[in-house]
């Protein structure tokens, strides 16, 4: 779920949510990147202690000062409302997605349950895609207690049958599973890792570009839509 969807699930009107993430991507995003506090727009963070440490030296830049002043704390409340976002790290996203689910009446209880187990990475969609991959899918790391069944096309995007389909999985360590989830990185036709260019310190993560993944046809599909949709080329 991106901030803007974020805000609207939280209850803001269309108008406050688009004015909210103008103002991250736009100003607020300008303002620190001309002073040296990052090297690329501010909604490409995944990390609330990032922010943390980022929002006290935006909030004293004089211009800051002046356009919230001036914009009667709209900047401010700006960087409140993505703190929170960033705080509920996805958290929010699995709640909607899960009630979406139990409050819709056109879904089979049986298969209901199976859905639910799939989005919250339990039940038949695990154990299929464990089975296929066995070890994270790019590092080969094999402790699968510590790995994520990630889906390819994003579960909330996905037809009742693409959300248990493990073609549409992938096998990924945390660090790998959150930068696909969020679009920093993707894989080609050939399974050969792309890196997002908002993605600028993947290396610190342990992402680097020599990476790639064993695809087989059948997941071509999704990670077709993943490039096209999903994945932060600018």
């Amino acid at each position: 779920m991106n901030f803007y969807d974020w805000m609207i699930y939280k209850g803001l009107s269309e108008s406050s949510a688009k004015k909210y993430d103008r103002a991250l991507g736009g100003p607020l995003s300008q303002w620190a990147q001309d002073h040296g506090l990052t090297f690329g727009p501010l909604n490409a963070l995944t990390s609330s202690s990032a922010l943390h440490d980022l929002q006290p030296k935006i909030q004293e830049l004089p211009l800051f000062k002046e356009r919230n002043a001036r914009g009667h704390q709209m900047y401010s409340a700006t960087l409140s409302h993505f703190a929170a976002y960033l705080e509920s790290n996805g958290s929010d996203d699995v709640q909607a997605d899960l009630e979406s689910v139990i409050n819709d009446s056109n879904i089979p209880a049986t298969e209901k349950l199976a859905l639910i187990q799939a989005r919250i990475g339990q039940g038949i969609f695990r154990e299929k895609v464990l089975r296929h991959w066995t070890c994270c899918a790019v590092t080969g790391y094999r402790d699968t207690s510590l790995l994520v069944a990630s889906h390819i096309k994003p579960w909330k995007k996905a037809t009742s049958e693409e959300r248990i389909d493990p073609w549409n999985g992938l096998l990924l360590s945390p660090n790998l599973d959150k930068a696909f989830d969020k679009g920093f990185i993707t894989f080609d036709p050939n399974g050969i890792i792309r890196l997002s260019p908002l993605f600028t310190e993947a290396a610190k993560l342990g992402i680097t570009h020599s990476m790639k993944i064993a695809l087989q046809p059948q997941h071509e599909r999704y990670m077709a839509y993943h490039r096209e949709e999903e994945f932060k080329s600018d």
